[in-house]
């Protein structure tokens, strides 16, 4: 498994973060939520894909945090998919101890972020983690799993259920915000795949972005 947990604001770009950035343009935007101002850099280039921005359901699914004062206060958090981080750093100013996973080349954008917006105690652990394979270096008792705009790719998703039933415990609450993708398979996922495993419901519905925000637990035997 590997993790690093940050000790505070970090005064310069680790050298290897440097190298992948080098290609790249940068744009910082700020937000505010749960009374909490996050400072976000995202990373646009080849090398970062999909990683790079702040999607509209990381940003969802944090106003849902807000709505509901979802106290995350000493829970035990990993998030699957982090990209920016945004949501991994909301959870931590929030009390949660969270650990932030993602593949192994968006860890440096999720790190710098960590360490603008988290300079005290609890730190977020970032680790990497390949769904399906990744996922057995990690405990089995999360409280809370979280995940935005992850469910996109159809031959990702057996990976992403292995690595849920591993995650998830009998108290476990997943929530995943979703861009409710048809042509990739999205509303499949949640309609048909996910609920195999797991009682689901729609806790949040945005109709007009077409974004929705699940609450699954493991069945309870």
């Amino acid at each position: 498994m590997q993790c690093e947990e940050l000790g505070g604001l970090a005064d310069e770009l680790p050298r290897e973060v440097g190298s992948l950035f080098s290609d790249t343009y940068t744009e910082e935007s700020g937000y505010s939520f749960c009374g909490r101002q996050l400072h976000i850099t995202q990373h646009f280039g080849a090398n970062l894909g999909v990683a790079a921005p702040v999607w509209e359901a990381a940003l969802y699914l944090c106003t849902y945090f807000e709505e509901q004062k979802l106290n995350f206060k000493g829970k035990k958090v990993i998030e699957l998919g982090a990209g920016t981080g945004i949501v991994g750093i909301l959870v931590s100013l929030l009390g949660g101890h969270v650990t932030m996973t993602d593949l192994p080349h968006a860890l440096p954008q999720i790190r710098k972020n960590v360490s603008v917006n988290v300079p005290l105690d609890p730190i977020p652990r970032v680790c990497a983690l390949s769904w399906g394979i990744d996922q057995v270096h990690f405990p089995q008792d999360y409280d809370f799993v979280l995940g935005a705009d992850i469910v996109y790719l159809k031959e990702t998703y057996e990976l992403l259920i292995q690595t849920l039933l591993h995650l998830c415990g009998p108290r476990t609450t997943i929530l995943l915000s979703s861009k409710m993708r048809k042509e990739h398979g999205t509303t499949d996922f949640f309609q048909n795949i996910l609920p195999q495993y797991f009682d689901i419901e729609i806790v949040k519905r945005d109709v007009e972005n077409d974004i929705n925000i699940y609450r699954a637990t493991r069945f309870q035997n």
